[in-house]
């Protein structure tokens, strides 16, 4: 089992549009190792930018955001600590309509893998997420719920400490919502793994996640522990 990443942000600010609009304002929290954090809010209230900066597709405009006590304003080299140690799941699933599910597994593991492991490890993910007998079968004849096993195969090729996944439930059914939820949680329990999941729904991530941060304005206004699971 793999140790989960630690996430420490401390006073980010992120403006756009020459600071007409401000993001993320003083926004700081902790995310302690192995924990599934909700971050929860309406559209526009600064959560995907969040999760774009701790993802390390962006930078902030002042503050700091540190995974496991590493700086990322300090990387030399984003993409590659990205690939190594962060993996992302989207509401949209963005698979290769031409690869089959194999293939696209193995599409985040080019430059980290030698070709001739890739095959077995993709099947082997997607034996996991539950898809073992369909690793050949390309993403047209998969349902919504099954693409995003794929999608979330994919975001584990490398081993990532830290899963972001930014509204995975949002185009899905109540019902596979519940399963893509229920198979996220039983892959940070197996992995020891850190995630941060992003929803516009506060219901969502109840009985999965340990703690809901909620965003307003790009405030942090509330941390609510989540109950106790039987």
């Amino acid at each position: 089992m793999s140790a989960g990443a630690e996430i420490v942000v401390d006073g980010v600010t992120k403006s756009f549009e020459d600071g007409a609009v401000a993001a993320l304002r003083g926004v700081s929290f902790r995310v302690e190792p192995g924990e599934l954090v909700a971050l929860t809010g309406a559209s526009g209230s600064g959560k995907s930018t969040l999760l774009n900066l701790i993802g390390t597709l962006d930078r902030p405009d002042s503050g700091t955001i540190a995974i496991d006590a590493q700086r990322l304003d300090e990387l030399e080299h984003p993409a590659e600590y990205r690939a190594a140690t962060i993996g992302f799941v989207f509401q949209a699933h963005h698979l290769l309509p031409t690869l089959t599910a194999s293939e696209n597994v193995q599409v985040a593991m080019f430059g980290r893998r030698p070709r001739h492991e890739r095959p077995g490890r993709a099947d082997e993910l997607l034996r996991e997420v539950g898809l073992g007998a369909r690793t050949r079968a390309l993403p047209v004849v998969f349902s919504g719920g099954e693409r995003q096993r794929v999608a979330i195969a994919r975001a584990l090729a490398n081993e990532p400490r830290l899963l972001l996944a930014d509204e995975p439930t949002g185009s899905l059914d109540s019902a596979t919502s519940t399963q893509v939820l229920q198979l996220l949680d039983g892959l940070r329990r197996s992995r020891g793994m850190t995630i941060l999941l992003v929803t516009n729904d506060e219901d969502v991530a109840t009985g999965y996640a340990d703690r809901r941060l909620r965003l307003r304005d790009g405030v942090i206004h509330a941390e609510e522990p989540q109950p106790a699971q039987a």
